[in-house]
Order: structure tokens, then C-alpha cells, then sequence
């Protein structure tokens, strides 16, 4: 199955998604990115970035990437077999394991590493290794970290079309 892009997505000439991949509206795909729908499928809801060198792979037959809207994966940040709910930055660094769900309004902090089946609740700060709930999240870092991040992206991509 060939990918499918919503409209106004990026591209990095040197991005590579391959596979079951559905990219919703005002996406952006960074520079060495790697988003594998290869083995299962991988949706990605609107204005998701997927900054340089990240990558989202799945599990052959057990697990799927399930991307909400408004979320940014971080630069090298491994993203697998996961569900990531609206609202979501994911540091860079990161890795999320299969079978993690994080709920909306929250960051994974860059480096931090969530664990097989962890559920991580919404409106939180998750870090470290293994990631643990570090505090709650205020609505000045939902507006100046998650929102301001996939915002700027958005504006970068228009740099480069």
C-alpha cells in the first residue's frame, strides 16, 4: 500500500515513509525521518511534525502508531507502536515503546525512555528512564511548548515548498 498525504504537507526530499501511512492535513516529514508503515499500519492525524531523524515503526501483526493532532515527535525521537492522543510533544530522544497510550496535553521529555504498556495520563510531564510523571501541566506550557512547537513547524515547512 502506497502512502496517502493530506494537503499542505512537507516532505523532506530525504524523508522516508513507506507503507500503510495515512497523514492527515498540514503535516511536515523532517529531513531523515523514517515513518515505516512496512509491517502495520500507521495513521497520522493534522498538523503533526516529524522532526529530523525521528522514526515510527510498528510490531508485525501486534501493534500499530496512531498519531493525534497537534502532536510533535522530536528530533531522533523513536516512536513504536503506540497510540499518542492530541496536544503531544514528544522530546528529542525519546522513545516510546509498544503498546504506550498518552493521553492529550502532555510532553515526553527529550531523553526520556516510556516503557512497554505504560499509560501515561493527559495533562502531564513524563521523564526519564524509565519515564515517570514528573508534575502537571499548566496552560502556559500546553500554549508556549506544545502548541508554539507544532505552530512553528507548520511555518517552517512553508520555508521549503
Amino acid at each position: 500500500m502506497a502512502p496517502q498525504m493530506g494537503d499542505n504537507c512537507f516532505v523532506a526530499p530525504n524523508a522516508t515513509i513507506v507503507g500503510d501511512v495515512v497523514m492527515g492535513n498540514d503535516c511536515s516529514v523532517w529531513f531523515n525521518a523514517v515513518v515505516r508503515g512496512d509491517v502495520n499500519s500507521i495513521r497520522i492525524g493534522n498538523k503533526v511534525n516529524i522532526q529530523d531523524g525521528a522514526v515510527l515503526h510498528c510490531t508485525y501483526q501486534k501493534t500499530k502508531v496512531n498519531l493525534g493532532n497537534n502532536v510533535s515527535i522530536g528530533h531522533n525521537a523513536i516512536v513504536h507502536g503506540c497510540t499518542v492522543h492530541d496536544n503531544v510533544l514528544i522530546g528529542m530522544g525519546a522513545i516510546v515503546m509498544d503498546n504506550v497510550e498518552i493521553g492529550s496535553n502532555t510532553i515526553i521529555a527529550a531523553g526520556a525512555v516510556v516503557t512497554e504498556g505504560t499509560i501515561v495520563p493527559p495533562g502531564c510531564i513524563f521523564a526519564g528512564v524509565p519515564a515517570k510523571k514528573v508534575k502537571d501541566i499548566n496552560e502556559e506550557l500546553i500554549n508556549g511548548e506544545i502548541n508554539r512547537i507544532a505552530n512553528n513547524y507548520l511555518m517552517y515547512s512553508s520555508w521549503f515548498k
